[in-house]
């Protein structure tokens, strides 16, 4: 289990030029903490899998892992 969450939280990366180095999702302009506001305001995975087809259900989960 412990290398399934090391694996998750690979996902998760920082970059001080995108986004000035907050938590983001495998290099790309999507931030952890818009995938956690979507899913606060009722957002399932597979709402926001559908309406943002560049994210994979593993980076949800890395998200959660991330915020835990």
């Amino acid at each position: 289990m412990e290398n399934n969450q090391n694996g998750l939280l690979g996902r998760i990366t920082t970059n001080p030029g995108i986004f000035a180095g907050k938590p983001i999702i495998r290099g790309i302009r999507f931030r952890v903490n818009d995938v956690l506001e979507m899913m606060a305001s009722g957002m399932t995975k597979d709402m926001i899998l559908e309406e943002h087809p560049i994210l994979e259900t593993e980076d949800i989960e890395a998200c959660l892992l991330y915020a835990a």
